[in-house]
């Protein structure tokens, strides 16, 4: 089932617990250091990518459908990424995007203390220069409604505490497709490592901090489409590195 405006979000059952140790495997075998057949077959990181500089955020209301297809939908500039946050709206399951809208876009609101559109809404970023910072991410096959991912930043010195770590799984639907004008990168799922937390036990001068787990598929996402994006915030909020993953042809 793929994404369509009419259709309301479903919760998936729960997976039993040899499955979730199964994928969380996976996402160490497959992502971190690919070694199965379907894993050379196709590669799936950040690896030889060029890192984003620009972070366009575009919120919509599940209650706007028309917000959806406007042709005059924001662009990302060069070496930048657009993210596509649906939010739930007022009218709850019965709202025309509701299929696809997810609680995590009210988290990223709250983040950057901006209220709910009504309609819809942009955002945009620019990344401080990176330093020596290095972020990775990467992602295993579908397997069993999860996809194995995982995230890597180094060195962890180099960013004032507290930090915020951000990985999301997005679905990437062509411009054309599903009634968009532009290409989207909707956000199917999101995790955030506690890694950067005030008193955090973890050593002041520690190098490297690297995270694998399984990532619900939700209902209607295509796990073709589908693929990672993370970024680190500094203390002040500002972004600081960014990652996104690509599929390619394994060695």
């Amino acid at each position: 089932m793929r994404f369509s405006p009419s259709r309301t979000l479903s919760a998936l059952s729960s997976s039993p617990a040899a499955v979730l140790r199964a994928l969380g495997l996976s996402a160490v075998l497959v992502v971190a250091a690919p070694s199965t057949s379907q894993a050379q077959a196709l590669s799936c990181s950040s690896d030889s990518q060029q890192a984003p500089t620009v972070l366009l955020e575009r919120f919509i209301s599940a209650d706007c459908a028309v917000c959806w297809s406007r042709a005059d939908t924001p662009r990302p500039p060069r070496a930048g990424l657009a993210l596509d946050w649906l939010v739930p709206g007022t009218q709850g399951d019965d709202a025309p995007l509701s299929a696809a809208a997810t609680r995590e876009a009210l988290v990223r609101l709250q983040a950057l203390q901006r209220p709910a559109p009504a309609t819809d809404e942009s955002w945009v970023t620019q990344a401080a220069p990176p330093g020596r910072l290095r972020l990775r991410v990467a992602q295993g096959p579908a397997l069993g409604g999860y996809i194995g991912a995982s995230i890597e930043l180094r060195p962890a010195s180099g960013i004032k505490r507290p930090f915020t770590t951000w990985l999301a799984l997005v679905e990437t639907i062509p411009a054309g497709v599903e009634g968009s004008p532009v290409e989207r990168n909707l956000v199917r799922n999101l995790f955030q490592p506690r890694w950067g937390e005030a008193g955090a036990s973890d050593r002041p001068q520690r190098q490297r901090f690297i995270e694998s787990r399984p990532m619900n598929i939700p209902e209607g996402a295509d796990p073709a489409r589908l693929r990672v994006v993370g970024w680190v915030e500094d203390a002040n909020g500002q972004i600081r590195v960014m990652a996104q993953s690509r599929c390619k042809p394994g060695g």
